[in-house]
């Protein structure tokens, strides 16, 4: 397939890459010339900066920017890509949002968490097409195949549901790790003494009920400890990391139904 690019950012960047083994890019478009021609030479594409100059001699165009970008993307892409298959990355973005303007319209969302340095296992990572004509879906979800044994046709309301669910499993968890560190960090703890625990608790929840592997003191209903551990952050002025220990241990109290 000719692919093209809307955006070059860290999605941009993995999908680009990966795509490039079998397919070839034509453009990578990005409002920054620099990041555009990063990307571009990393995947013997041509660098532009204006949507205008979108070829439209190509079999898809990827939009990978911000979610909020996406409606105004499609504005300036349609009249220059009309009868190209033109999807969005995004798992909270509705396929209307496209659909609305451009007839051929699609999503192709991969459930993963993209940094700039990291590989990415796309085997493993689930990917979720949708289309909104059928051979367009069939099209999506033959490139889907070719790089995930994880795919699947589910609708923009599923989708959601997952980026839902994907800010609490990994956004939030990550946040929880840099509060952990600071902790550590302030009484000169080595925080790798945490990866097994880290590693071991994300082995239980991928292997079992997450609520059954639950585990400390809010699980227990130890109050003391609770309290010692609101005293702590007391002493060292962290009511920001209090609120969110109080919050957290209230809800799994709650969730357990232990009585304070």
């Amino acid at each position: 397939m000719r692919i093209s690019f809307i955006g070059a950012g860290r999605v941009a960047h993995h999908l680009a890459a990966v795509l490039s083994q079998n397919h070839q890019i034509v453009q990578i478009y990005s409002r920054s010339l620099a990041h555009a021609q990063t990307l571009a030479a990393q995947v013997s594409a041509r660098a532009t900066t204006n949507i205008a100059e979108l070829e439209a001699e190509v079999d898809l165009v990827i939009i990978a920017v911000s979610d909020q970008a996406i409606a105004e993307v499609i504005q300036q892409a349609h009249a220059q890509l009309a009868d190209v298959l033109i999807v969005h990355t995004s798992g909270s973005t509705d396929i209307q949002v496209l659909a609305k303007v451009h007839a051929r319209a699609g999503v192709f969302y991969p459930l993963q968490t993209f940094s700039l340095e990291r590989e990415v296992e796309w085997q493993a990572t689930p990917l979720f097409v949708e289309a909104t004509q059928p051979h367009d879906q069939v099209r999506l979800t033959q490139l889907a195949n070719s790089l995930s044994s994880r795919v699947y046709q589910y609708s923009s309301a599923q989708r959601l549901s997952l980026h839902l669910a994907a800010v609490f499993a990994c956004n939030f968890s990550n946040y929880c790790y840099d509060m952990a560190k600071q902790i550590v960090d302030a009484e000169q703890v080595d925080f790798s003494l945490l990866y097994p625990l880290i590693l071991e608790t994300a082995h239980k929840a991928v292997q079992h009920d997450p609520k059954q592997m639950q585990t400390g003191p809010a699980m227990r209903g130890d109050q003391n400890i609770l309290k010692m551990h609101q005293q702590m952050l007391d002493d060292v002025h962290r009511e920001d990391l209090k609120n969110v220990y109080n919050v957290m241990s209230q809800q799994i109290l709650q969730s357990h139904h232990v009585e304070e």
